[in-house]
């Protein structure tokens, strides 16, 4: 008994000292990794052990650094990122930096670092190579095209931190897209020997259109106005064709630009935007996007003046270049305009270095601006040298060519500008970059020109409805900029119901490499008419032309034509007037016009004038022969200070031609002479107006003759439409007249005695004026500028074919 109280007295004594002894043993084991992806936190009840293990640490050398777990990695590799050497002691902070060095790697995907006695064990798990990278569900963006902006590879390093990043990437581009709402989830498959499949899942979704554009803070103009400046659009259903309704950060900040633009255009000098906001629906299917806008009141021209210290030049020269009246909306780019226009004026003049800058001075009580141009004398500096780079496929003398300026010219503060606008004019290059440096003097600019090049070859194919020629399609080939030569070059076809014809075109703009414009068309048309004619007609044929400019507003064109005309297929009951056409003949001609044309744009004018002389002379051989003159003239004045608003054009056109035989007149075809209605005479049929025959016993047809003598004249008023204005439409109120006298045949049978059964009458032979009004659209469509007219016949002659719809292609003259 006192054997069993010994024993259990003993082993009561010694449990205290056995459970100290085997926690100190679990504490020097935990103490042993030293630092761990992990990092273990110590119990309060054997701080005091670590603390003291911790003091030992401090005070121990590294005399060994030994590396467990890498496989592919090179242990050298592991060593060179370790911060910590032989022979530096165990510290801390040291070895904490060399973990994150590891780590930073990123081949690694778990580390820890123990101690050893005197050794360092640096124990990895390294991360898996990839296998394959593969996307699924993307079809807006091809897989080619996602790669160039992500960094995961096959055969690359995993790692979660460069999935995510390339995730994010992909996110980026389907948001440069308008795709907000994009969706990616990579997912990791685990194979054998450490390597991994990543695949991205990838849920497109719709487009991130724009819901609404909202203005706040604007009086002057309605949201709808402003609406027509910006280039972005609230999303409709008739935007299938344009982008404009997709949301893009970067065109938030231009139309903030263009809307401050319009506003000092017209006369908001202080107008400021104070904000714009793109906002993401909960839905992340539309944006809402505000701008916050401060107007300010609308000012008015005061005293304009000039200030001249340009030696040889007096204030009075300048004052007549100025174009601008007291009274008039203060209009900026007006101002910047005609200070451009009077600098270039001075340079061309003599003064190579002449510089003017207009100076406002505003007068917020009365709200006039006064306006100064100050003209002085610019630093004198020179072109020494001009570099052109990155033209791989533009030879340097289509560029040179170009250029305002060469070597030696003078340099000044416009040049850049002028420079960069030339090489973008001519269509060749994606990005164009002017940089200039100091030369081998003060006075010296080195000037280099960096391109990119472009593609410049185009295939259109399109199709559409013409009055004249019915449903038509089209196809081309054309290249802009042949052999780097600049050369245009291209091949056209088309064919409609009523028509078909096939071009081929070569231009060269320097012929000669001289400043003018030389080119050759060689064409096939044939046109049946059916729509106001009873004959069919051929043409085969080819044109030489050359043109040149005397300066920037007065232009000449020559052109030598031959061409092998055929008349057929006449019907049977067709006047004799056009059976006498039937068959070929030859046309020898050669032409001119000139032009003298002040438009600021030529396509669509809001101001200036354009007045052209023509001349035709046929008779170099073949059968045709005949002098025509033809005059056109066109005036453009804009409405801005009746309506408070740009897109409002008044138009005044008009012309008038003559064509007079010489040599044989039996050789007179109808095919050369003026026909007038449809395109010049809107609410008319094509050639529905003038000469026609009467209908007699077995020749009922009512043929339209043409004549030799015909004006028109017409005034437009164009207007935007601002219920459709982003759609490309816009409107016109017209009225139209004109006439067409002169009958011009190979044979008459007018004369009812000398004639016989072949008499045929002549009516609608008169100048008398006929008058047509209406209205008309627009459309600049994907496939070109279709027009539709609605012209109602106000004053006509009895037997003139009217029509009430017209449609047609192109732009009118």
């Amino acid at each position: 008994m006192s054997g069993k109280r010994s024993a259990l007295f003993a082993s009561v004594c010694l449990f205290p000292f056995i459970c100290s002894n085997s926690l100190y043993a679990q504490t020097v084991n935990k103490s042993s990794t030293l630092i761990h992806s992990k990092k273990a936190q110590p119990s309060r009840r054997h701080i005091k052990k670590n603390i003291d293990k911790n003091q030992k640490n401090k005070t121990g050398i590294i005399q060994t650094i030994q590396v467990i777990g890498n496989d592919r990695v090179e242990t050298s590799t592991v060593l060179s990122y370790m911060l910590a050497q032989p022979g530096d002691p165990f510290n801390k902070d040291l070895l904490d930096r060399s973990l994150k060095t590891l780590y930073a790697t990123g081949l690694f995907q778990d580390i820890s670092l123990q101690r050893s006695g005197s050794t360092l064990k640096v124990i990895v798990v390294e991360n898996p190579i990839i296998n394959r990278v593969q996307y699924e569900g993307n079809k807006k963006l091809k897989d080619d095209e996602i790669k160039k902006y992500t960094s995961l590879r096959a055969r690359s390093v995993y790692s979660p931190a460069l999935v995510s990043a390339d995730r994010d990437h992909i996110l980026g581009m389907y948001a440069a897209k308008g795709r907000y709402s994009v969706t990616v989830i990579p997912q990791i498959i685990h194979l054998s020997r450490n390597r991994v499949d990543v695949i991205y899942k990838i849920n497109e979704g719709p487009k991130t259109l724009i819901e609404k554009l909202t203005f706040v803070g604007n009086h002057a103009f309605s949201e709808a106005r402003l609406s027509q400046v910006t280039s972005s659009k609230e999303t409709a259903w008739y935007r299938f064709f344009s982008s404009a309704d997709e949301y893009n950060p970067e065109r938030i900040k231009y139309d903030a630009e263009l809307i401050r633009m319009f506003y000092l255009r017209n006369g908001y000098v202080d107008f400021k935007i104070i904000n714009s906001t793109g906002e993401l629906s909960p839905d992340h299917r539309s944006f809402y996007i505000t701008y916050t806008m401060q107007e300010g009141p609308q000012y008015r021209l005061g005293k304009v003046d000039v200030r001249s210290n340009l030696e040889g030049v007096s204030s009075d020269y300048v004052r007549k270049m100025i174009v601008m009246r007291k009274g008039q909306i203060y209009d900026g780019k007006e101002i910047d305009d005609v200070a451009k226009n009077i600098q270039e004026t001075l340079q061309s003049k003599g003064h190579s270095f002449a510089v003017v800058r207009p100076e406002i001075a505003r007068n917020p009580e009365k709200k006039i601006v006064d306006l100064l141009f100050d003209v002085m004398d610019g630093p004198r500096v020179y072109v020494e040298r001009i570099d052109i780079n990155g033209n791989t496929v533009t030879e340097d003398d289509v560029i040179r060519r170009e250029l305002p300026i060469a070597e030696n010219d003078p340099y000044t503060d416009t040049t850049e500008k002028y420079i960069k606008q030339a090489a973008d004019d001519l269509g060749y290059f994606k990005t164009v970059n002017i940089n200039q440096v100091k030369g081998s003097a003060p006075d010296k600019r080195v000037v280099a020109l960096n391109l990119e090049e472009k593609p410049t070859g185009e295939f259109s194919l399109g199709g559409g409805y013409s009055t004249d020629s019915g449903i038509l399609g089209n196809i081309g080939l054309r290249q802009r900029n042949f052999l780097g030569t600049g050369i245009d070059a291209g091949i056209n076809g088309t064919a409609a119901y009523w028509a078909k014809q096939v071009d081929l075109s070569i231009t060269n703009p320097y012929f000669l490499n001289k400043n003018m414009v030389a080119g050759i068309d060689i064409f096939y048309l044939s046109n049946d008419y059916e729509t106001y004619q009873n004959y069919a007609e051929d043409r085969l044929g080819a044109s030489f032309r050359i043109g040149y400019a005397f300066n920037n507003v007065l232009s000449q064109q020559w052109t030598y034509s031959i061409m092998d005309r055929r008349v057929h297929d006449i019907w049977d009951k067709s006047s004799y007037y056009v059976l006498d056409q039937e068959g070929y003949s030859f046309l020898s001609q050669i032409g001119t016009t000139i032009a003298y044309d002040t438009r600021d744009n030529r396509m669509d004018p809001h101001t200036g004038s354009m007045v052209k002389l023509g001349g035709d002379f046929a008779g170099l051989g073949g059968k045709a022969k005949y002098v025509r003159g033809k005059v056109d003239l066109a005036q453009y004045v804009p409405l801005d200070d009746i309506t408070n608003n740009r897109d409002w054009t008044f138009s005044l056109r008009g012309g008038a031609g003559y064509i007079a035989d010489w040599g044989d007149k039996n050789d007179s075809s109808i095919i050369d002479n003026f026909y007038l209605g449809g395109s010049n005479l809107r609410g008319f049929y094509d050639g529905g107006v003038g000469p026609r025959s009467y209908p007699i016993q077995g020749h009922d047809q009512e043929d339209f003759l043409g004549g030799r003598f015909m004006y028109t004249a017409s005034a437009q008023i164009s207007f935007p439409m601002p219920a459709a204005r982003d759609m490309g439409l816009s409107g016109r109120y017209f009225v139209d007249t004109g006439a067409l006298s002169g009958l011009r045949v190979k044979r008459r049978f007018t004369n009812s005695a000398q004639d016989g059964n072949k008499y045929t009458a002549i009516y609608g032979d008169t100048l008398t004026p006929r008058v047509s009004t209406g209205v008309g659209v627009s459309w600049k469509s994907p496939f070109g500028l279709l027009n539709v007219d609605f012209g109602y016949p106000i004053a006509k002659q009895s037997h003139d074919r009217t029509q009430l719809v017209r449609f047609g292609f192109g732009q009118q003259f």
